[in-house]
Formats: structure tokens, C-alpha cells, sequence
């Protein structure tokens, strides 16, 4: 197994890994990307992207290939098929990254693993999953495209809640499928979504679960069971839309960075910087992540631009923001 020595080490080649490759890159740092699987990430799976600023519309992978060859322009180098098993710091302050096959050594690590949609685990899910199929993890990305159209909605968090009265802006008819008899998201959250409901567009259907999604090709239906009596009705509609919580790819970093209790990564939210001195944290996989294209790459931008304050002055990471 070889050491081998970059500037900066970004480990996720998601959107906001490549923002940070750009950036980093193109301030002439040796740069490494690497990845568990292909970069991209969840964005992968989406067939159209109408909310990224200055782009009308674009698939996924089509996006990822422009950012990647755009990466790799300045010098960026990309490893897939390289999960990071494990990062320590040494005592001079380098940064060691082991993976399989190679340790690598670096100045300053970005963490940019994303995170994963929990899934239902019912029949129909994953054979149409995505936005032109009819199943979504997201009302912010794809409500536009249910305009008039009839939608499932399924959970009962704040993000169930808030993206709920948002499809509802868009959607004819809303049902809002929740297994239990009250909501578990913030108080005003839900005095809005009840408010919503009386307007007529919002059905909350109590005490139920989404059991399976049903279709020809796309999303045509949702069945939905009553957990108290197991009647189950089939439910007709053009998507049905999952919000039941996020899973970060985080597992490797336990012990290493400070995490909250479900896995996502503290970083102050100024500067993006984790417990770890030189060790940023961007994207999905960070606490209060607004789980969204383009704040990823936000994120990652603003690190890589005061990572040289870092870099010219290590006191600089405990500068107070």
C-alpha cells in the first residue's frame, strides 16, 4: 500500500465535492476527489434539473460530466471505487486517509459524502424512482413538475410538513399520508398545514402507511393501509412523494469529527469547519444541510475560498465567526 501526498484530499464526488475540486484546483492546489462509487451521487438520479441558477433545464449525469471535465481542466484528479475506510491526524498535522488500496496524506480534507433518502421499502419504489416515474424525495426539486396533477405525500416531520404545504402550490390535490394521529414536526409547522388543509387541496390521512405504488410504466396509484383497522384503500395519483428522514454517509468518521446523534456532521455554518482542524465539512452529510444543489455547492465554494486562511494560518481555525 503506497503513500501519496496531495495538497487537499476531498472525499465525495458529489456536487458539493466537485464544487470544492473546482475551487481548490483552480487555486493551483494537488487535488484529489475520491468516491465510493462514480461521482455524481444522489443528483445521478434525477432526470431534470430546473433549479440550478443560470441552467433551464438539465439531467443529472449530464451535469456531473460538465463539472467533472470542467474539475479536471485545472488538475483535479478523480478516484472511484475508493471508499475512505478511515481518517486520522498526525502529530505534525497532516491529515492521513486510508483506503483500500492506498493511504493518502493531505494539508486540509473536505468532507463531502452526502447523505441517502430513507426509503419506504415497498413494491413500486424503487421501479419508479424518480421525478418522470413518480416517485421523489424532494417537493423543493420536483413539485414543479406535478403542476395540476394529484400527489401522495408521505411523513409527518418538519420537512413532511414543509414540503407538504409546498406541493400544495403546485398540485391539485395533495393526500398526506401519516402513520400516526398527530404530527411529530415543530407546532407552527403543522397550525400551517392544518390551515392549509381546510382550504381543500391537503388531505390528511391519519393512523395509515403507504404500502405499496402501483403503475404501467409510472407512478398511477399508492396503496394505503390504515394501521388501527388494516383496511387498505388504492389511492389514484401521478407521484408520491417520500419524506421520511435522511441517512448521512458518515459511519467512517465516528470517533474522528463531531457528529449530532443521527450522523450529521457540527460545522459552523460561517465557514463550514468540523472539530477538526483543516477538516471541512459541505453538503448533505452536514448538520442543518438545506439538502439542495445548489446550497451544496455553496457550501463548498465558501470553505475551499477560506481554506487558505487556514492554510497561511492554522490559529486562523479558531477564529470566532
Amino acid at each position: 500500500m503506497s503513500e501519496i501526498h496531495y495538497d487537499v484530499v476531498i472525499v465525495g464526488a458529489g456536487p458539493a465535492g466537485l464544487g470544492a475540486a473546482l475551487y481548490c484546483s483552480r487555486d493551483r492546489f494537488k487535488t484529489l476527489v475520491i468516491d465510493k462509487f462514480m461521482p455524481g451521487g444522489q443528483i445521478n438520479t434525477t432526470d431534470r434539473i430546473e433549479n440550478y441558477p443560470g441552467t433551464i433545464k438539465i439531467s443529472g449525469p449530464d451535469m456531473i460530466a460538465q463539472q467533472i471535465k470542467q474539475c479536471e481542466n485545472f488538475g483535479a484528479e478523480f478516484k472511484n471505487f475508493c471508499p475512505a475506510n478511515k481518517i486520522t491526524k498526525r502529530d505534525d498535522g497532516k491529515l492521513v486517509i486510508e483506503t483500500d488500496e492506498d493511504t493518502y496524506i493531505a494539508d486540509v480534507v473536505f468532507l463531502t459524502p452526502g447523505s441517502a433518502y430513507r426509503h419506504l421499502d415497498v413494491p413500486g419504489e424503487e421501479k419508479f424512482r424518480s421525478a418522470g416515474a413518480g416517485v421523489s424525495y424532494c417537493g423543493t426539486c420536483d413539485a414543479a413538475f406535478f403542476k395540476d396533477k394529484t400527489v401522495v405525500a408521505v411523513g409527518g416531520g418538519n420537512v413532511a410538513v414543509e414540503d407538504t404545504i409546498h406541493l400544495a402550490k403546485f398540485a391539485k390535490k395533495v393526500y398526506m399520508v401519516h402513520r400516526r394521529d398527530e404530527f411529530r414536526a415543530e407546532k407552527i409547522l403543522v397550525e400551517e398545514l392544518l390551515a392549509e388543509a381546510e382550504k381543500g387541496v391537503i388531505e390528511i390521512i391519519y393512523d395509515s402507511v403507504v404500502t405499496e405504488i402501483k403503475g404501467d410504466g409510472k407512478c398511477e396509484a399508492a396503496s394505503v393501509m390504515n394501521i388501527k383497522t388494516n383496511e387498505t384503500k388504492d389511492i389514484a395519483c401521478d407521484g408520491t412523494f417520500i419524506f421520511v428522514g435522511m441517512i448521512p454517509n458518515t459511519d467512517f468518521l465516528k470517533g474522528f469529527v463531531d457528529m449530532d446523534d443521527y450522523g450529521f456532521i457540527n460545522v459552523d455554518t460561517t465557514y463550514f469547519r468540523t472539530s477538526v482542524p483543516g477538516v471541512f465539512a459541505c453538503g448533505d452529510c452536514r448538520q442543518d444541510a438545506a439538502m439542495q444543489l445548489v446550497t451544496a455547492i455553496g457550501d463548498a465554494v465558501t470553505a475551499a475560498v477560506f481554506m487558505k486562511e487556514y492554510l497561511r494560518d492554522p490559529s486562523w481555525w479558531n477564529k470566532k465567526v
